[in-house]
């Protein structure tokens, strides 16, 4: 009751400033007029309510559309999308080159809609930030994401696996030597095994599937994205949990046989 309230004191408040500023318009008008003028006065006036009536009927139309749009939203609640893979290669080049004025020449299969694809429309959705728990990242268009993301100005941070993040084909390196902020787990007890994504912190991506070529076009995973924030804020204190635990600055480097070790990968920013 209350949006309804307020959306029917919005018309009488622009009505109410139409129709003064028609008023004054109209006597504006016929202080210049010569007497006789002043038999053209009503229909100058009536020109001015229907322009009134006009104006208002637009306001009107826009504000129903527009609640009409917001409550066709609501109506199907927050986000919940399921993906499967294993996906088939496409191009997808399409989604990192929006002006490109000339078709990708690759043979790959052009315009398909796959998981894979729309795993990468989730991820490229950020604006503001990006929180990514990964076990294995080697998955090179995976990693031209993150990259664009980062110099599109989006804030990423990045904890990965204390092991995994050295292992040949890892993209970690690359994400770090381009600036961006990344954190592995610091005990050798325990390996960082998530594979979650936060997006601009509503949006939550998360489920089997490692970022890895084998992953995306050989295994049976699954992923799934939403935006209930039920789910959501969980996955957000979980991530500053292992984000604050995996800070370098807290832990000391450790000696093995008398000699230092300073093998500490993570970026404090």
């Amino acid at each position: 009751m209350n949006l309804f309230n307020r959306f029917f004191e919005k018309i009488r408040l622009i009505r109410a400033i139409l129709f003064e500023q028609n008023m004054h318009a109209a006597r504006a008008f016929s202080c210049r007029l010569s007497l006789p003028d002043m038999s053209q006065q009503m229909s100058f006036k009536e020109l001015m309510k229907v322009l009134g009536l006009g104006a208002v009927a637009f306001v009107l139309g826009v504000e129903w559309l527009n609640w009409l749009k917001r409550r066709l939203r609501d109506s199907h609640g927050p986000l919940k999308e399921v993906l499967f893979f294993p996906s088939p290669q496409v191009c997808v080049e399409h989604l990192f080159i929006h002006h490109k004025h000339f078709p990708c020449a690759c043979p790959l299969p052009h315009g398909v809609e796959t998981s894979f694809s729309r795993l990468l429309v989730h991820l490229l959705s950020a604006r503001m930030s990006l929180d990514l728990c990964v076990f294995s990242f080697s998955h090179m268009e995976l990693s031209r994401a993150i990259l664009l993301l980062h110099k599109r100005g989006v804030v990423v941070r990045v904890v990965t696996d204390r092991d995994y993040m050295t292992i040949t084909g890892s993209q970690i390196g690359a994400l770090r030597k381009a600036g961006i902020c990344v954190r592995h787990e610091m005990s050798s007890a325990v390996h960082m095994h998530h594979k979650f994504a936060l997006v601009d912190g509503r949006k939550l991506i998360t489920g089997s599937l490692n970022w890895t070529l084998t992953a995306v076009q050989s295994n049976k995973e699954n992923v799934m994205v939403t935006e209930e924030p039920e789910l959501v804020g969980p996955y957000q204190k979980e991530f500053q949990k292992l984000w604050e635990a995996n800070d370098p600055a807290n832990h000391k480097p450790q000696c093995t046989n008398g000699q230092l070790n300073i093998k500490t990968y993570g970026v404090g920013k």
